[in-house]
C-alpha cells in the first residue's frame, strides 16, 4: 500500500516535526514526510529535516503583510508541486484563512498543548495553572476554521504536581505531544489509504467523508 504523502508546517524548532519524521522512518508506518515548509527562513526544524534527507521549503509569511491569501497561494502551490495528500501543523505559527482549511477539510492536522476545549489559543500552561487544574495535556484534532475547535483525534493528559512551572509543565506535556501526534499521523494517514475517509475535499454526495476515527486517549500517571 503507497504510503499518503504528507507535509510538515513549522515555524521555529520543529520538536513535533522531528518526532513524526523519526515514526515515519519505520518500516509500515502509513504516511511519507514528504516535505517541510516553515514560514520563517531561520525556523530551526529546517535544518533537522533536510538532515534527514526531506525536501523543505521556506514561504516567508512577513513579506505578504496583511494579505493572507496571497501568502497561501504560494504555500498551496508548494504543497500540490510536492503530491501532498495530509498537512500536519507542528508549531506553526500563522492563523490561515477559512479558504485554505476548508480546501483541506479532513485532511489537516494540528497539535494543541492544552486539553481542549480546556485552553485553547496561546499561554496554555499558565493559564492552566492560574486555573489550578490537576489534570492539563494535549490534544490532536483536525483543523476547521474556527481555532483549536476541530473534531479531536486523540488526546492525553499529565497530571499538574504542586511544584510545577509553566516550564516544567510544558516539558511534561511536549513529551506526550511527541506520542500521540504520530500515533493520531497514523491513524489517519492509514484510514486514508484504506478508503476509509476521502482523501479529497468533502463531497456533498458523501457526508460521511473525511470524517476521523473515535478519538484515542493517553492518560500518564503522576510519578
Amino acid at each position: 500500500m503507497a504510503r499518503v504523502k504528507t507535509a510538515v508546517l513549522i515555524s521555529g524548532r520543529g520538536s513535533n516535526m522531528a518526532a513524526l519524521i523519526a515514526a515515519a522512518a519505520a518500516p509500515g508506518f502509513p504516511a511519507e514526510i514528504a516535505l517541510v515548509i516553515a514560514n520563517k527562513a531561520g525556523a530551526g526544524g529546517l535544518a533537522l529535516a533536510a538532515e534527514a534527507g526531506i525536501r523543505t521549503a521556506v514561504v516567508e509569511s512577513r513579506p505578504f503583510g496583511k494579505d493572507r491569501a496571497a501568502f497561501e497561494a504560494v504555500l498551496q502551490a508548494e504543497l500540490e508541486a510536492a503530491g501532498i495528500e495530509l498537512v500536519c501543523l507542528a508549531g506553526f505559527m500563522r492563523v490561515l484563512t477559512p479558504a485554505f482549511v476548508e480546501r483541506w477539510q479532513g485532511r489537516m492536522l494540528n497539535i494543541h498543548p492544552a486539553l481542549l476545549p480546556a485552553f485553547p489559543g496561546l499561554d496554555t500552561h499558565e493559564r492552566a495553572l492560574d486555573a489550578g487544574v490537576k489534570i492539563h495535556g494535549c490534544t490532536v484534532h483536525l483543523v476547521v476554521p474556527e481555532v483549536d475547535s476541530g473534531p479531536i483525534l486523540a488526546q492525553a493528559a499529565v497530571p499538574v504536581l504542586p511544584n510545577d512551572t509553566p516550564d516544567t509543565l510544558a516539558a511534561r506535556v511536549l513529551a506526550q505531544e511527541h506520542v500521540i501526534y504520530p500515533a493520531a499521523l497514523a491513524r489517519l494517514a492509514r484510514d486514508l489509504a484504506s478508503g476509509g475517509a476521502d482523501p479529497a475535499p468533502s463531497d456533498p454526495a458523501r457526508p460521511e467523508a473525511g470524517q476521523p476515527a473515535a478519538a484515542q486517549a493517553l492518560v500518564v500517571p503522576a510519578p
